[in-house]
């Protein structure tokens, strides 16, 4: 009998090897996988791409070519999630695991994919295969948060994304620097903007700052560049028509969403693939985010400055917000907060959003 121990030690590498693909997987879920043999490990894969091979069979295929296809016979695989049962854009993992001749499968996160879930189990156990689940599935299902979220609701997980004085401001007076926070914290942000597939910022502050809104670091793997979305209160073309976002060599890339409609520019995200997105905004349409409870997560760089700049982080007209699991991280000589957003039953208010 396998011992839970062992099984949790597997599904923690698993996890490590799932969290390579969040940057690059969607609009499909990041998943990892690892086989045993006799307590030890042959082979390890992680879902890299859309439409290329799932976890399973970038595993599987990585332990034939290593140690041979009779290396498998016996064998455990350990899969984040549970493991696909359709044909999609790939063939089911399912199949490849019985043709594999795996004598267990053990799996953390239950697919919230209604075409997925639960079937895997019956088809396995049906080829004599033995099933154990949600084994580190809390790790498993934050893993996929963001895939989840678009199954359920069809919008993408939101990120809020501030860098604020401690005197809750994000600029300063005329005349100095424009950041508030560290190098160090900037270079987190580029992180965030990787790992995300949409970033968005409001009409104001792409008029006052001209961002790029651009991954730019040398450090992280490349990938597309993600989504830029302007939501404006007025007209696409009562925006300055010189800003970098519709002239760099990604304006392709640029989107625009005309009378505030945040909801409207969520769904269009969702629909070009967008499982997660960051907004990079002032505190107007942060707040528009928040009492919509459209924002899923917050992640706050304070800086140990004050400032008396006159725009408030989250806008005068915030709701109050509980935030849950919050973590927090020296960076630099900031100190980073992030936190899963506490969601309240939605009122029937009407929007505040950025002009």
């Amino acid at each position: 009998m396998p011992d839970s121990k062992d099984d949790t030690h597997w599904m923690q590498l698993a996890i490590k090897h799932a969290r390579k693909g969040i940057a690059t997987c969607s609009p499909n879920p990041p998943v990892g996988a690892v086989i045993v043999k006799d307590g030890r490990h042959l082979a390890s894969g992680w879902h890299k791409q859309a439409g290329r091979p799932h976890a399973e069979r970038e595993a599987i295929a990585e332990a034939v070519n290593q140690h041979g296809k009779g290396s498998l016979i016996g064998a455990t695989i350990y899969v984040t999630l549970e493991p696909c049962s359709t044909h999609g854009q790939t063939p089911p993992c399912t199949s490849a695991i019985i043709n594999a001749g795996f004598a267990r499968v053990v799996y953390g996160a239950r697919d919230p994919n209604p075409k997925h879930v639960g079937a895997a189990e019956a088809i396995l156990q049906a080829a004599d295969i033995t099933v154990e689940k949600e084994v580190c599935a809390y790790e498993c299902d934050q893993l996929i948060r963001a895939f989840t979220k678009i199954q359920e609701t069809g919008l993408p997980w939101v990120i809020l994304k501030s860098a604020i004085s401690l005197d809750g401001c994000i600029t300063r007076p005329p005349g100095e620097s424009q950041w508030l926070s560290s190098q160090e914290s900037r270079e987190i942000v580029h992180q965030l903007r990787h790992q995300t597939d949409a970033v968005i910022t409001g009409g104001n502050t792409a008029r006052k700052d001209d961002p790029s809104l651009t991954i730019r670091s040398s450090g992280l793997p490349n990938k597309t560049q993600p989504w830029r979305m302007i939501i404006t209160q007025g007209k696409k073309e009562q925006l300055p028509q010189d800003l970098k976002l519709f002239n760099d060599c990604h304006k392709d890339r640029t989107l625009v969403q005309e009378n505030g409609d945040i909801s409207t520019a969520l769904r269009k995200l969702a629909n070009l693939g967008c499982n997660s997105v960051l907004v990079e905004a002032g505190g107007t349409l942060m707040a528009s985010f928040l009492k919509q409870q459209l924002a899923d997560e917050v992640v706050v760089f304070y800086a140990p400055i004050v400032t008396g700049g006159p725009d408030s982080g989250f806008g005068h007209n915030t709701p109050g917000v509980s935030l849950i699991e919050p973590q927090f991280t020296k960076i630099g000589n900031d100190v980073m907060l992030r936190a899963t957003v506490q969601k309240h039953k939605k009122t029937s208010d009407s929007q505040i959003v950025s002009p």
